[in-house]
């Protein structure tokens, strides 16, 4: 056995173990726009739990992304519109904030059971809150679990943890990869995960509208800041022009902090009445979770995100910019 995380390990088995012996239904829920950590954790937690015994199904607001369908396998997961909760206990994934899962699903669960998360800024919404901010996704986080209490995965559940742990790290890019995660990942490839048929369907079956999409995206980046900062804007026109769908914008903010000498991108987005942005630093001591913070929003110190409602790019832009500027301030007072 291993020692990840011996005491949340501990709390995690103690979870299931009164799951099992009060016969309970659970459905395990992520946010919405799903990303590949939280239907890889979300696949993952069902498939562990159903090999514990436990009658477990997953269920998301929004549809599994197409690139992602490939985690699912033969593992219960469902639509939010297509569930129906038969006094099924709640637990979540990937999930910072309640209201993250939806209005459609906090409706269905007044509840959580139990809230297995990643994010430093997670508000601990559940009866059971287990939540390590050093791990690079929650998928590291239930494979910890895994690895600690001795248990046995199958290729599919360790295929998704892969996945989880792989696209939250930029494929091993960002500073949340350590030592923990090659191991973690050495072990999902022993279970039967294939990084190679990941990838390949990760990364190697874009669509031409996301590539367009992208192209339009790349023409309406600005850098500011005196070369610190770039910001890139997807509007409903763009959407409309490329024939994309949203998720063809994951990961196109990874596009403006790539570029040479730049410190935080960027990315703001029009969604039909709201503004959605998403901000990565390549330090964490930039701490954009704290920028997010300031609009109602969260995440990590290298990657953060926000919505706010009834706000035109242009009038938000600035108010982003004047945050970013006082975290850059308050550095060079340190």
């Amino acid at each position: 056995m291993s020692n990840f995380y011996e005491k949340e390990s501990a709390a995690f088995k103690a979870c299931v173990e009164s799951l099992k012996t009060k016969n309970e239904k659970v459905v395990v829920i992520g946010h919405v726009r799903p990303d590949g950590d939280c239907i890889g954790s979300t696949v993952a937690m069902v498939r562990i739990l159903r090999s514990q015994g436990i009658d477990a199904v997953g269920v998301n607001n929004d549809e599994v992304p197409a690139n992602l369908k490939f985690l699912i396998g033969d593992t219960p997961f469902y639509l939010a519109s297509e569930f129906t909760n038969e006094e099924h206990i709640c637990i979540t994934v990937d999930s910072a904030d309640y209201k993250r899962v939806g209005p459609s699903l906090n409706e269905m669960f007044t509840e959580v059971f139990l809230n297995i998360d990643h994010h430093i800024s997670n508000k601990q919404y559940s009866k059971n809150d287990i939540i390590i901010g050093s791990a690079s996704a929650t998928a590291e986080v239930i494979m910890g679990f895994v690895l600690d209490l001795g248990w046995e995965i199958d290729a599919t559940t360790a295929q998704a943890l892969y996945v989880g742990i792989a696209t939250d790290t930029g494929q091993f890019r960002f500073p949340s990869t350590t030592k923990d995660t090659f191991e973690m990942v050495k072990a999902l490839c022993d279970f039967g995960a294939k990084p190679s048929e990941a990838a390949n369907e990760l990364y190697e079956n874009e669509s031409f509208a996301r590539i367009k999409l992208i192209q339009l995206f790349l023409a309406s980046l600005k850098i500011e800041c005196d070369g610190r900062v770039c910001f890139g804007f997807l509007t409903d026109s763009m959407y409309q022009e490329s024939g994309a769908s949203i998720d063809d914008a994951d990961g196109l903010v990874d596009y403006a902090r790539s570029i040479e000498g730049i410190e935080i991108g960027v990315l703001l987005e029009e969604r039909k009445g709201t503004l959605k942005g998403s901000l990565r630093a390549k330090d964490p001591k930039f701490r954009v979770d704290q920028i997010a913070q300031a609009f109602g929003g969260g995440g990590h110190a290298c990657a953060a995100g926000l919505n706010v409602s009834e706000m035109a790019i242009e009038a938000f832009k600035p108010q982003v910019l004047a945050k970013i500027k006082e975290q850059f301030a308050l550095l060079e007072k340190e």
